[in-house]
């Protein structure tokens, strides 16, 4: 029995709670990332990719509590315990050690583009049950989006 009395009717209240569960995981996993690869970045880009990556581990922070505090607003418990973490984060993360810059930018790069990927199915599952975290949800991917896109423009020249 929930703690909180939610204004949805089950069925929609299930699915915007897995979504949200799913999205709290990939934020709180997106910033626990963020900080191994700010301190263990090496190269002579060191210093703007390491400002740059504080952005995103702010960004996913703030997103993971506003999440938190939706999921906790329909009335299910957010699980952001380091196991669940741990068991259920499969966005790409870091090598052990010193990380190349450029191997830092592309990580961020690909994290990201996971993450959007996997947003914007749950925008999609949500967009009829729940409308409401679904706005949440296409916020959350447009800022996401705007990180990705400043880590690529890093890319460039590509070797083509």
């Amino acid at each position: 029995m929930p703690v909180v009395n939610s204004t949805l009717p089950e069925p929609a209240r299930r699915v915007a709670g897995d979504a949200l569960q799913s999205t709290l995981v990939d934020l709180l996993g997106i910033s626990l990332i963020g900080k191994q690869a700010h301190w263990n970045i090496v190269g002579p880009r060191f210093r703007s990719i390491h400002l740059q990556l504080d952005e995103v581990v702010s960004t996913a922070r703030t997103y993971a509590d506003t999440v938190a505090e939706r999921c906790a607003a329909l009335g299910l418990p957010p699980d952001g315990r380091p196991e669940t973490i741990a068991a259920a984060y499969t966005l790409p993360g870091p090598k052990e050690g010193w990380v190349r810059d450029t191997e830092v930018v592309q990580l961020v790069v690909d994290t990201l583009a996971g993450a959007i990927e996997r947003l914007r199915a749950r925008i999609t599952a949500t967009a009829e049950p729940d409308p409401v975290t679904q706005d949440l949800l296409i916020g959350i991917t447009s800022e996401l989006e705007k990180q990705r896109w400043m880590f690529d423009a890093e890319n460039w020249p590509r070797a083509e």
